[in-house]
């Protein structure tokens, strides 16, 4: 395994190792295959073949801007599938998320990597800023009600940061604003007051807002062997979570806990895996009257997840809507 693998290849390929040990005992076969609710979702193909995808963000307007990890890109996708290089040369970027006419992207996800950045590309003139340097293995982003971005640190080369705050109007940077540690994904809590995030511990947890370093658990990831990465809820408290180790995807419901995989198999096809290849990102995105979901894998494709009839998806997020 070469030393620059991210982090999530190397928990990826020991999940993977551990999963086929897994699966030749009948008792530990019972953990490691998760409970369906897959019944009425159809998956369709945006874009394939285009690389990596660790990351997705909504362009507004039917379209996406996404990451490449191993490839090194910002790329927009736009509504009818044709996919464009932005910026190249990046190193290992990850989240990705549209504030107004910006992209702010991170790169530098990686466990023996060089420090990540967090940038910003301008949508009309195509010019990249780069806003903060030195960072600790960069991972999951998002965008808060009051303008300031949250980002997931998973580096290990340095001191660990859990989650940074920075503040694109003034260029605040509260390196460690949560303490929480190997946290990935982030998302929006429907009360607009707290965040969810999951972590390699595999639970899922809230963070307030307010008071960053009183976390609380959601639920744990129903899987003894996954990676739990990017997410999004909605606004009556289902969370939709990308699982990187087994391709799949999973619906939490944050009341109670309970949690099962609307899809499954989302990796790249082959007679032996080749992690990282599994599921990365899960946005909601408006589908005429609709909601759906859409999805980011490491096998190349940018997928669209149709749910069944009376599923609601508004998302938690008003700005969304």
């Amino acid at each position: 395994m070469p030393l620059g693998m991210g982090i999530k290849h190397l928990v990826v390929a020991v999940s993977t190792i551990a999963a086929g040990l897994a699966i030749g005992s009948p008792t530990a076969q019972a953990n490691f295959v998760p409970t369906s609710c897959a019944q009425g979702w159809v998956a369709e193909t945006v874009v394939e073949g285009v690389g990596k995808l660790e990351n997705l963000d909504s362009d507004g307007a039917g379209g996406f801007y996404v990451t490449g990890i191993n490839d090194g890109f910002l790329a927009h996708v736009d509504a009818s599938g044709r996919f464009e290089h932005l910026v190249t040369g990046l190193d290992n970027p990850a989240g990705v998320r549209v504030a107004g006419r910006s992209v702010y992207y991170l790169t530098g996800d990686g466990l023996d990597v060089p420090p990540g950045t967090l940038q910003r590309y301008d949508i009309d003139t195509g010019a990249v800023e780069v806003l903060l340097t030195g960072l600790n293995g960069p991972n999951g982003l998002l965008v808060l009600p009051d303008g300031d971005l949250l980002f997931t640190t998973l580096g290990i080369k340095g001191s660990p940061t859990g989650i940074s705050r920075y503040r694109p109007s003034t260029g605040e940077y509260t390196k460690t604003w949560s303490a929480l540690p190997l946290t990935n994904g982030l998302a929006l809590a429907p009360d607009g007051r707290s965040v969810f995030t999951d972590s390699l511990e595999l639970k899922v947890f809230r963070i307030p807002l307010d008071a960053p370093n009183s976390w609380t658990v959601v639920s744990g990831v129903p899987q003894l062997l996954a990676l739990p990465d990017d997410m999004e809820a909605t606004r009556d408290g289902q969370l939709f979570v990308a699982d990187h180790a087994l391709g799949a995807v999973y619906r939490i419901d944050t009341a109670s806990g309970a949690a099962c995989a609307i899809i499954t198999g989302l990796i790249k096809p082959g007679p032996f895996r080749n992690p990282p290849d599994g599921a990365t990102s899960v946005r909601i995105v408006r589908d005429g009257d609709g909601w759906v979901l859409y999805v980011t894998s490491m096998d190349g494709t940018l997928r669209r997840l149709r749910p069944p009839a009376g599923l609601d998806l508004t998302p938690a997020d008003e700005r969304r809507r």
